[in-house]
């Protein structure tokens, strides 16, 4: 029974895993038509070479069964970097594209989506692991400088200790800003400052800065004049 469990679980992983590739293909192939041609190319050449080099040393079967392995490594490598670029096609441009990318950055990494936001749907979006703590920007690059300077002088306050630093999402690479394929590579490049527990202690603060933002009372309105607030500071 515990053998036919463990199949019927294994059965059911790999027919999860060849749906998610043929779903991930066919998204691939909207935005990048010859991708099939071009991983089938990968792989007859890989195949081709390696038998080739095996014929000639005598050796066709070692070098076939090899070569059939590193072209399936191939075609996957070729694959796997196409449908990325076409996933980063389709998603450039778009809002919360840059959040996409971050919550995909991997382990170590504590993302919070729109942090800021102003009007114009400008928004800045946190990430804090051991290289410290980046903000990312996302809109237009002049109106998203002073909101990234306003939020770095907030967290100042809190995290005095902890490196920050700041991205803005765009293609004008000679003007500092990153585009959306390479912010994943921008941070990780980025030296480790800080240790595990700093790091813990970091989120806890921000995360405190952001409870104590959250349950500040506002009034809905503007105050009228001459209001004085009543004894003990409630508002009622």
């Amino acid at each position: 029974m515990a053998r036919k469990a463990n199949t019927g679980g294994a059965d059911a992983a790999n027919s999860g895993r060849l749906k998610q590739i043929a779903l991930t293909y066919k998204m691939t192939r909207k935005a990048d038509p010859k991708v099939g041609l071009v991983v089938a190319g990968v792989g007859i050449v890989v195949l081709g070479v390696l038998l080739g080099i095996g014929f000639l040393i005598g050796h066709p079967v070692y070098l076939g069964i090899l070569g059939f392995v590193l072209a399936l490594l191939a075609m996957a490598i070729v694959f796997g970097r196409r449908a990325e670029r076409a996933a980063f096609g389709q998603m450039e441009g778009q809002p919360g594209a840059a959040a996409a990318v971050l919550q995909n950055i991997g382990r170590g990494w504590t993302v919070t989506p729109a942090i800021a936001m102003n009007r114009s749907q400008d928004v800045v979006h946190r990430a804090v692991g051991r290289q410290g703590i980046v903000l990312v920007g996302e809109g237009n690059p002049n109106r998203l400088k002073p909101l990234l300077a306003a939020e770095k002088k907030k967290m100042a306050r809190i995290v005095v200790d902890v490196p920050v630093t700041d991205i803005i999402v765009g293609n004008d690479e000679e003007q500092g800003q990153v585009p959306l394929k390479k912010i994943r590579t921008k941070m990780l490049k980025l030296p480790r400052l800080l240790s595990g527990p700093q790091v813990t202690a970091a989120n806890d603060r921000l995360r405190a800065m952001g409870d104590l933002m959250s349950n500040m009372p506002l009034p809905k309105g503007p105050m009228p004049k001459g209001m004085k607030m009543p004894r003990g500071g409630k508002m009622r």
